[in-house]
């Protein structure tokens, strides 16, 4: 099971003191924010992708490769990258690069975006968003397992011969998760490839959540990946901390009732009734968390939310301290007891690259000289006979 947070990297005015940080002091916080999630022993963290302010985090790769370089354990990764607005050959180099600077430490999770007005100016169609979604992905997961890509499509201009650089690492590509809050056609992507499915599990009751989980598992199985139990799950949720229930839901009220995706709404106290938002003392988070269990069974990453709606870092370094102290060591042994033999491990580039090649050596692909057009010649690759070619080139 692993455990950690995620920012959707939101510049948002803090409504107790008034002040709104730069979009400076929000980056350099955030990468505090991520070693602090190492330091206080959580095994991810995830960052969002947005072009559009009040959001910071438009270049993902390269804030991840930033904490990469500056932690040993922590697994990067995105709360999601835009699989449709973003060139599927883009991501394959981007995060492929991203895997080799961090030593494998690292996955992907894909999302569609729902904020209309970046489509156009990346080109797109929200309206066209989830078959570009299908469309993408299949070039990408192609673009990451074959040396040499032929590829029509139809929302970008087609492929011949083409190789994607640098191959992934040990060439095995990245884990890939597949995140949603409500569609059942990611669902179904996600169990096609054996890919993960991430559940948004914020904004909704866990019932919610479930029957795409639960579809997602059964599809999961019928496509041949393995068992119900095998499928790879990940939950969202967010949490506000303190020693005392009543401190935290003190602290945490002008935030959540000022919050762009939370405010001037439900009460606070009916939000975290109805949905998975958890507010109290650790005791109540680590058992509202342990609720989850109760309706998803086993699954295998958990991220939580904690630095959304204007809370300073001083706040949101402290509530990683309680929660990696205090609640998360109560969850890994409370999780580890409840789980059954037959269920998956969590992802990691480790465990595929044992997956792949056993006891043998990995794959270091090393290119072949060409004329730089890798159309005419032989392989880009030394220790492979797959050849680009055009047709009526000779």
């Amino acid at each position: 099971m692993q455990f950690g947070v995620f920012s959707v990297s939101d510049i948002t005015r803090d409504p107790v003191s008034g002040y709104t940080p730069s979009e400076a002091e929000r980056i350099d916080a955030v990468t505090q924010i991520a070693r602090k999630t190492e330091e206080v022993g959580m095994d991810v963290f995830a960052i969002g992708e947005h072009h559009n302010p009040p959001f910071f985090s438009s270049s993902p790769t390269t804030l991840l490769a930033a904490i990469a370089a500056t932690t040993q354990r922590l697994i990067v990764t995105t709360a999601t990258t835009l699989i449709t607005t973003n060139d599927p050959v883009r991501i394959a180099e981007e995060y492929a690069m991203l895997q080799h600077l961090s030593k494998g430490r690292m996955d992907l999770m894909l999302g569609r975006g729902n904020t209309a007005p970046v489509y156009p100016w990346f080109g797109a169609d929200i309206r066209k968003g989830l078959p570009m979604a299908l469309d993408n992905y299949n070039l990408l997961h192609r673009l990451w397992r074959e040396d040499v890509v032929d590829w029509e499509g139809e929302f970008r201009t087609p492929l011949q011969g083409f190789t994607s650089t640098p191959r992934p690492l040990d060439d095995v590509p990245p884990f890939v998760w597949h995140g949603s809050i409500r569609t059942p056609e990611i669902a179904e992507q996600a169990a096609f490839y054996g890919n993960g499915f991430f559940a948004n599990h914020i904004f909704w009751p866990s019932e919610h959540s479930l029957r795409l989980v639960d579809f997602y598992r059964r599809r999961f199985e019928h496509y041949g990946h393995g068992s119900r139990k095998q499928a790879i799950v990940g939950l969202g949720g967010q949490a506000y901390i303190a020693k005392r229930s009543q401190d935290a839901i003190k602290e945490f009220r002008p935030y959540f009732n000022e919050a762009p995706v939370y405010g001037h709404g439900p009460s606070l106290e009916d939000f975290m009734q109805a949905t998975p938002l958890s507010v109290g003392s650790p005791q109540e988070v680590i058992e509202k968390t342990l609720s989850f269990h109760d309706t998803f069974g086993d699954y295998q990453r958990q991220l939580f939310l904690i630095d959304h709606a204007g809370l300073p870092l001083k706040t949101v370094l402290n509530q990683l301290e309680l929660l990696g102290g205090e609640v998360i060591p109560a969850l890994r042994k409370e999780f580890e007891s409840r789980k059954d033999p037959e269920s998956a491990e969590a992802p990691t580039h480790e465990a595929l690259v044992k997956a792949k090649y056993g006891d043998q050596p990995a794959r270091q692909p090393r290119p072949n000289a060409n004329r730089g057009d890798n159309v005419t010649g032989g392989s880009p690759y030394q220790d492979s006979t797959t050849a680009a070619s055009y047709p009526g080139l000779h």
